[in-house]
């Protein structure tokens, strides 16, 4: 029995796009979080808790996008022709983000304000974008004879802008558990405070995106509530509540890394609800992860590359973790 490569592959790119969202989102979190936050000293330490760390997360984005296009050439091309604009406004917030990280702490005290805006608006542009694209990935794509016959703006629906929004409040949770785990003092009490609004309305968007769903989709209406499916993903709503009743109770005390991690948690949860939506097609509703699979050949040499770079990545990102960790305190920085 020969090895399954385009299931292989599809376990990477989703390992890859999760690590991307989980990495990535809470420092983009923490762009969006700066507007509650007026103190420069409290924004300096916001930014430095990411400082040593942020590019690195990028790279799950890379890899993502390099292995769909080495092993799904077919969805690799759909997926970019759809969505090439808002992909183009994300890469661009994210550009900005990366120019403010790196000129906000050297530029002079009158400058810095207009860095912290580009901070602002790359961080929500670029969340915003990739939300966009998640909605509109779901609603589907107008494909014929392999080719995409949708226009440039179809990702743009009330859903999309929904998932947009939604993902910028999933992305502000985890910004705002960082920084209850890396800081200190009134800028975590005032985080922990954030945190609870944040939590109840994450869990209204992930409450509306399950009902929508649905509704407007027949067959994943049909995947969620026929037998057995109907009992094998009854588990996901129920962690849901109960992780988001730990996570709101865990901000009742002296928290640490817990609402982190439980947002890290909620986050899965819900990634793994809308793989649950669209396996196994790769291009909803109707290309799936074997018909849009490369040759054989390919998926074989770009996977032997994979599994050697992949560990690679896991332990520097594991180190430069661990030698940064503690708290980051006023004062304290990496510039």
């Amino acid at each position: 029995m020969g090895i399954d490569l385009a299931l292989l592959w599809a376990i990477i790119i989703l390992f890859g796009i999760l690590m991307y969202v989980i990495m990535d989102g809470f420092d983009l979190g923490i762009g969006i979080l700066y507007p509650f936050f007026k103190d420069e000293h409290d924004r300096d330490v916001m930014m430095n808790t990411v400082a040593p760390v942020w590019d690195g997360n990028e790279t799950w984005l890379v890899l993502g996008g390099a292995g769909l296009l080495a092993a799904f050439p077919l969805a690799y091309a759909l997926i970019l022709h759809a969505f090439m604009l808002p992909l183009i406004f994300m890469l661009l917030g994210l550009i900005f983000r990366g120019v403010a990280f790196e000129f906000r702490f050297k530029a002079r005290p009158h400058g810095k304000h207009l860095w912290d805006k580009a901070f602002i608006g790359g961080s929500l542009l670029a969340t915003f974008c990739q939300g966009a694209v998640l909605g509109a990935y779901i609603n589907g794509l107008n494909v014929v004879d392999r080719v995409y016959m949708g226009g440039p703006l179809d990702w743009l629906s009330p859903f999309s802008v929904f998932t947009g929004l939604g993902l910028i409040v999933a992305y502000a949770l985890l910004g705002s558990g960082w920084l209850i785990y890396k800081t200190e003092g009134e800028l975590q009490r005032r985080m922990r405070r954030l945190a609870r609004p944040l939590t109840f309305t994450l869990l209204g968007v992930i409450l509306i995106i399950s009902i929508w769903t649905p509704l407007v989709h027949a067959e994943i209406a049909q995947r969620w509530f026929s037998l057995p499916n109907l009992f094998l993903f009854a588990p996901v709503p129920v962690l849901v509540l109960v992780v988001t009743w730990l996570l709101l109770r865990s901000l009742q005390n002296d928290p640490h890394a817990g609402p982190f991690v439980l947002a890290l948690v909620l986050i899965f949860l819900g990634y793994s609800g809308l793989g649950i939506s669209v396996w196994p097609y790769i291009v909803p509703p109707n290309i799936t992860i074997w018909d849009a699979s490369g040759p054989p050949q390919s998926q074989g040499f770009t996977l032997v590359g994979a599994l050697l770079i992949i560990p690679m990545i896991l332990m520097y990102t594991a180190w430069s973790y661990y030698v940064f960790r503690g708290k980051t305190r006023h004062g304290e920085g990496y510039h």
